[in-house]
């Protein structure tokens, strides 16, 4: 009951309060950041939701879109601003996402929403990741986030699935309030947020 109805209410109502009490500061990072990148603020991904049913996740935009002389894009490193970086670090970036769980997209806690070219990589167990809803926050994410393998994180994935409940929620919710405020497992290394899955790693 919780799993099919209860979630989506409670997702709902909590993304609505979230949005009317952070407004202040997601207006105030939006135009921040907008004036720091000379641009949008926002930054919009195709990315596989729940029955990898695509939707565009928006989050704040933490690099610039800098370019080599090829006119390939620089490393992660080099084009994360020094908003970017204190945003990413408290994990703000996210919060604009609480417009994905209103529209229905996201839920506040389920797996992580990845890059549509990692599903083929993905084996027939890890694509169950893909069973709900994609969350802002996750069981990966507070049992060590980027600081862990790809592989450790798609068992959490996994082991979330198996296990909806609100109390699991919730004990998610709390924990990921402590590693933001920790600031634990942001990244992966200092020169970069996190390595890409290559279907072994």
């Amino acid at each position: 009951m919780y799993k099919h109805f209860f979630k989506t209410i409670i997702d709902l109502l909590v993304a609505l309060v979230g949005v009317l009490c952070l407004s202040p500061l997601l207006i105030f990072i939006a135009v921040a950041i907008a004036f720091q990148n000379k641009g949008t603020p926002f930054f919009y991904q195709t990315r596989p939701g729940k029955n990898e049913k695509a939707f565009k996740i928006i989050k704040f935009k933490t690099m610039t879109n800098e370019k080599d002389a090829r006119g390939n894009l620089l490393p992660d490193v080099d084009r994360l601003t020094k908003l970017g970086k204190t945003v990413r670090k408290l994990s703000l970036d996210e919060l604009p996402q609480l417009f994905n769980v209103i529209k229905g997209d996201m839920s506040l806690v389920g797996p992580r929403p990845l890059l549509f070219k990692y599903i083929s990589l993905f084996s027939k167990e890890q694509r169950r990741r893909h069973e709900v809803k994609p969350g802002i926050t996750g069981w990966a994410q507070v049992n060590g986030r980027n600081s862990i393998s790809w592989t450790k994180k798609f068992e959490l994935d996994i082991e979330y699935v198996n296990n909806v409940n609100f109390l699991l929620d919730l004990k998610i919710v709390y924990l990921t309030f402590i590693k933001v405020f920790k600031k634990e497992g942001v990244n992966q290394s200092d020169s970069r947020p996190m390595q890409p899955f290559n279907g072994r790693n």
